[in-house]
């Protein structure tokens, strides 16, 4: 199995679920963490390889102001989370991009910072944008504290009394990071100094690390502060509410074009938890164990779904439709379900026919989580070589784009793209902070600055380019000519090799819902718990649950992906 085919596999599967179900936004928009997903990933390497932590430096005085060093030790190297604390005023806290000022600021070092490392990262790294970083740090993040929660827990904790759960389960987080940038950002690192190297196999390792780290960091710093301000009777958070506190994040439209531009790791992604699926679908029998791993995970699953808050329509309605399905997908497991040949197909089949696409989703993640030996290995292949597939290949006869085309983008063959509903949004990049936004095209004038992330309509245009051509029957020819539609050709040829590299949706019109493309891209970060807050951007929790570097080589392996039993908490 090599990483840019992780679909071709030796253990018997069944057959993968078509392009056309998965890649609607619909669906994508449903998509829940799982096994593979990439904090899960980086916690199970971690562990399995013995992976050491220690904090040579919390410099912080009783305003949460000064420096903090977390080291994770490898079996080869260190990376360290350098953590500067601020004394950030309220009226200046925004999860804002074009914020300027953060209660916290991070950056993820190669190795130990000596001092001069630290002081170098002092003038740089608090200023994020407005400072550049090197090539020994891998990534550079910020931090806001939560409004409601920081400042509760640090007073509690000061009075000798643990935070109130119910604030806890409510929030979730102390704080939330609003940017976690790598790959060559700001001056950092670019992926090909690193992404060789085994601990960082897979997508986004080095920045699942800092987030995790950043988790540690919040912790300790609210019981340092809680010490600060009364050191006689301040206590720490019990472990076993400690671990209900995640990273929150709040993500917008900038993660929206990534999978788009990224076809081949999109892909990836795509085709390991397809491939894992079918895997699992195709085993003839569940043992009693496996059935009952099952069951615990969708009662958990369960009360995940009760827990989940959201004010947002769109997901109010999606919480309603899961949380039926949850109890009819019980029902139906307990009646039986499991039992006999071909238990998991089976169960999809029933799904599909009984669930919603929300529940549907969620019970893909729930069949993987008792089959860690049969499917976890596929983690390896969600990396990709964007590089590999950019050429186009020229030779390639006329004819078999078109056909290409034509398979890969029916959907958009039967959009009228003269209707403004069609054509209602402009991707573009914005001047002040050069990220992603998404206008409207009929009111106001940005068609100038229009991105190439509407693959449908640009197929359609391309097609019918190529009805028009009398010129020699080859891509080169026609390319030569029409030097517009190279990205689309280009985009096609990529998709004839990678069934899942292209979205089969219009992301350009007027009901398009940006917060489907940022849900499946967090759905494989790990996260949880999706609360939209527009339907440009959300919030969603990180690591919630997971155990903290000092309990990680003792914890049950990747135990933590969903709430604990209630009796856990008590």
């Amino acid at each position: 199995m090599t990483q840019e085919n992780p679909v071709t596999a030796s253990p018997p599967q069944a057959q993968l679920r078509s392009p056309d179900v998965v890649m609607r936004l619909e669906r994508l928009g449903c998509a829940h963490q799982c096994r593979l997903s990439f904090m899960r990933v980086l916690l199970r390497r971690m562990q399995r390889e013995g992976w050491t932590f220690d904090r040579p430096v919390f410099d912080i005085d009783a305003k949460g102001v000064g420096v903090a060093v977390y080291c994770a030790h490898g079996p080869d190297r260190t990376y360290s989370l350098v953590a500067f604390g601020h004394d950030l005023p309220a009226e200046q806290r925004s999860d804002r991009v074009i914020a300027h000022a953060w209660d916290s600021t991070f950056t993820l070092f190669d190795g130990v910072p000596a001092r001069e490392d630290i002081v170098r990262l002092s003038r740089n790294v608090p200023k994020q944008e407005a400072g550049r970083v090197s090539a020994r740090e891998l990534s550079v993040s910020r931090a806001n504290r939560s409004v409601r929660m920081f400042e509760h827990a640090v007073s509690r904790l000061a009075a000798g009394a643990q935070p109130d759960i119910a604030v806890v389960e409510d929030v979730g987080y102390l704080m939330r990071t609003t940017a976690v940038y790598g790959s060559g950002k700001l001056g950092a690192a670019d992926r090909e100094a690193w992404g060789e190297r085994p601990e960082f196999a897979g997508s986004f390792q080095p920045e699942m690390l800092s987030v995790y780290l950043t988790r540690a960091y919040t912790l300790d710093l609210v019981e340092h502060l809680a010490r600060c301000r009364a050191p006689e009777t301040a206590v720490a958070i019990e472990p076993h509410l400690r671990r209900r506190f995640g990273v929150g994040n709040s993500t917008g439209l900038g993660l929206a074009p990534y999978i788009i531009n990224h076809p081949a790791l999109f892909n990836n992604w795509i085709a390991a938890r397809e491939t894992a699926l079918a895997r699992v679908r195709a085993l003839p029998s569940a043992s009693a164990g496996e059935a009952a791993h099952f069951r615990t995970m969708l009662a958990r699953a369960r009360r995940n779904a009760a827990e989940w808050r959201s004010e947002h329509p769109v997901q109010v309605r999606k919480l309603a439709e899961l949380t039926a399905d949850l109890d009819r997908l019980t029902a139906h497991a307990d009646g039986g379900a499991l039992d006999g040949g071909n238990p998991w197909d089976r169960l999809y089949r029933w799904a599909e026919d009984n669930l919603s696409v929300e529940g549907q989703e969620q019970l893909v993640s729930l069949v993987l989580e008792p089959y860690g030996a049969l499917v976890d290995g596929l983690a390896e292949c969600m990396g990709a070589d964007e590089a590999r597939h950019f050429t186009i290949d020229g030779a390639v006869a006329l004819t078999r784009l078109r056909a290409i085309a034509e398979r890969v983008y029916a959907f958009a063959l039967n959009v009228d793209w003269a209707a403004r509903e069609a054509n209602a949004r402009v991707w573009y990049v914005s001047e002040e902070k050069l990220e992603p936004r998404l206008g409207e095209r009929f009111d106001e004038p940005l068609a100038a600055y229009e991105q190439p992330l509407q693959p449908g309509r640009d197929a359609v245009r391309m097609l019918a380019d190529i009805e028009a051509w009398q010129g020699e029957n080859s891509v080169a020819a026609f390319l030569l000519r029409h030097p517009e539609h190279r990205h689309t050709a280009r985009r096609i040829q990529i998709a004839d090799r990678l069934a899942y590299a292209e979205i089969r949706d219009n992301t350009i019109s007027a009901d398009l819902l940006p917060i489907d493309l940022l849900r499946v891209k967090l759905a494989f970060f790990g996260a949880n718990r999706f609360d939209p807050r527009s339907d440009r951007w959300l919030r969603i929790n990180m690591f919630q649950d997971a155990p903290f570097p000092h309990e990680l080589a003792t914890s049950p392996v990747d135990d933590w992906s969903y709430p604990p039993p209630p009796e856990v908490l008590q």
